[in-house]
């Protein structure tokens, strides 16, 4: 397992686009992939889990993968996450 903390940024923030757009990304990969804020911890893969992160920019973050392809799915993700995607 692979995992990443960091501090989102994104211009939208939580809006569904953005939101959406990053469940894209992470289903492109294999691995379970999961995200982090404080005590709530939801799939990345889902539309919904990922609306009830209620993840803004600025918030800290841990990504977490695992699998096959699990630093490829990390870094896709916090990629997307610090707006490099």
């Amino acid at each position: 397992m692979k995992t990443s903390k960091i501090k989102v940024n994104l211009e939208n923030g939580q809006e569904a686009r953005p939101i959406a757009l990053l469940v894209q990304e992470a289903g492109k990969f294999e691995s379970r992939i999961y995200l982090e804020i404080g005590t709530k911890k939801v799939n990345a893969k889902s539309i919904m889990g990922m609306m009830s992160l209620g993840m803004t920019n600025g918030d800290e973050v841990e990504v977490s993968a695992e699998g096959d392809d699990e630093e490829a799915a990390l870094d896709g993700v916090v990629g997307f996450l610090l707006g490099d995607k």
